[in-house]
């Protein structure tokens, strides 16, 4: 007997490539198959399988081990309290930074435009909606991203020149990162396009009180070692994006001896206390910069295809890579696939926003689901899917981050270091936990969910860092 028919005359047990019906087809005789997912490198697409062919080199591969050395040997800590004018590179009294890649006023979402009308207004250069509006629109205000000055904003990411920032170093490399103060979690913040009195009365008791405790507390100490504070999060249940429960705690913990050595007055370290305590979220203004410090060290490596920056502002979605240095690549901001809180849906939401995303850049947020699964209950997930999506993300990315272990994963390393050839070649795309928001100025947040950034950003950084090389 010929060996094919011997083949034929014994139990079939199948391995199925491509279209499922077959498959099921054959399940349904009664076969053992097993499906296999497969899809063409990149799609298929020559133009970028002959990129992906030009990129895998020794010489890639050396560059973004130099990428991966920077951003672990970096040493976030938060050293101080300051007006955004004295510190933050190339502001000034007319520069109004704002969240994901350069827009022109003209183009920006409802959210980000009613936050640059409250910043102007905040900044005394508009006494109403009505001027606000004009001067935005005069060509006399510079909009620049947060990211192109060494700062982080969430959501609209709005910062003037006299609110009060976030000061971060990086005690290693000497460099630092800038992240405004969260307002609270109500819908009237500016993060959220509301600019009403009460949003510019808080902003300015924030700029004057709030900073002056804290900048007397930062003074007692070295700082604060806040990627300690990360790893001890995510070990508690925090993603580090969208559920900061633990973070916020673990941060008033290493804050009161400073507020206490600082020797004011119980009426003045209260309502800071309170401020801080009263908002669940507020370490994602901690955990932002925090990620920043670290990635801006890793960006600008020559020829390496290591993400440093994925950022959004309502219209379009943004990645910088190290070795193409301040470029940057886009694609249409995505819809956030969301849980919404009662009385919203799809119709009533703005396209996904902010700055935020530097967190699933550094390896936590959506990359770091399996140890945050009140998380993925919110957008009605389970545990298991938490698990595999931050499985699915060591397929995109270039090391395993032991600063950031995932307990339910055995304490294996986060995936980190998302690689434009890896999300090309496979498809698969980030994922990023986030909130949705109301596409209408100071309606706020409207529901939680996931998203993903188009393909596109990664296919344009890929073939242009083919053609530079």
């Amino acid at each position: 007997m010929s060996k094919i028919n011997s083949l034929f005359n014994s139990e079939l047990k199948t391995i199925n490539f491509g279209a499922e019906s077959f498959n099921n087809e054959l399940l349904s005789q009664h076969v053992d198959s097993v499906q296999v997912e497969w899809r063409p490198p990149a799609g298929g697409n020559k133009e970028l399988l002959a990129a992906l062919a030009k990129l895998d080199s020794e010489e890639i591969d050396q560059a973004n081990q130099k990428a991966i050395s920077l951003f672990m040997e970096a040493a976030p800590f938060l050293v101080d309290y300051q007006q955004a004018k004295d510190v933050i590179p190339g502001m000034t009294a007319n520069t109004i930074l704002h969240a994901g890649p350069p827009i022109t006023w003209e183009r920006m979402c409802g959210p980000m435009q009613g936050a640059v009308i409250g910043a102007l207004i905040l900044e005394g250069l508009a006494a109403d909606q009505q001027q606000a509006e004009a001067l935005a629109a005069s060509g006399e205000i510079k909009f620049a991203p947060c990211h192109e000055h060494n700062a982080v904003g969430p959501m609209a990411g709005v910062i003037s020149s006299s609110m009060v920032v976030q000061v971060f170093k990086n005690k290693t490399h000497g460099n630092y990162a800038y992240c405004p103060v969260p307002e609270g979690m109500g819908g009237k913040v500016m993060r959220y396009g509301a600019f009403g009195p009460e949003v510019i009365e808080r902003l300015k008791w924030m700029r004057s009180e709030f900073r002056e405790v804290m900048h007397l507390a930062l003074s007692q100490s070295e700082g604060i070692d806040t990627k300690s504070l990360q790893f001890q999060a995510l070990h508690m249940g925090d993603e580090g994006h969208n559920r900061n429960k633990a973070g916020t705690s673990m941060f008033l913990r290493a804050l009161f001896p400073l507020l206490l050595k600082t020797g004011l007055p119980h009426e003045r370290l209260q309502p800071v206390v309170d401020f801080i305590n009263d908002n669940d979220g507020y370490f994602l203004s901690i955990s932002m910069p925090s990620s920043k410090v670290c990635l801006d060290v890793a960006h600008g490596v020559e020829k390496s295809t290591m993400v440093t920056a994925l950022a959004r502002n309502g219209v379009d979605f943004g990645i910088r890579v190290s070795g193409l240095k301040d470029a940057w690549f886009t694609g249409p901001a995505q819809m956030v696939k969301a849980l919404y809180f009662p009385g919203y849906g799809d119709d009533d939401a703005n396209p996904d926003m902010g700055d935020s995303a530097i967190t699933e850049t550094a390896g936590i947020g959506g990359f770091a689901l399996s140890g945050a699964p009140a998380i993925v209950q919110l957008v009605g997930g389970s545990a298991a899917d938490g698990i595999e999506i931050s499985k699915k993300m060591y397929e995109i990315t270039l090391f395993e981050n032991m600063n950031f272990s995932q307990p339910v994963l055995d304490f294996r390393g986060s995936p980190t270091g998302i690689d434009i050839r890896k999300v090309v070649e496979t498809g698969i795309l980030p994922i990023i936990t986030t909130g949705s928001v109301h596409k209408k100025a100071g309606k706020g947040q409207i529901g939680a969910g996931i998203t993903n950034p188009p393909i596109d950003c990664f296919e344009k950084a890929l073939l242009r860092l083919a053609e530079v090389i």
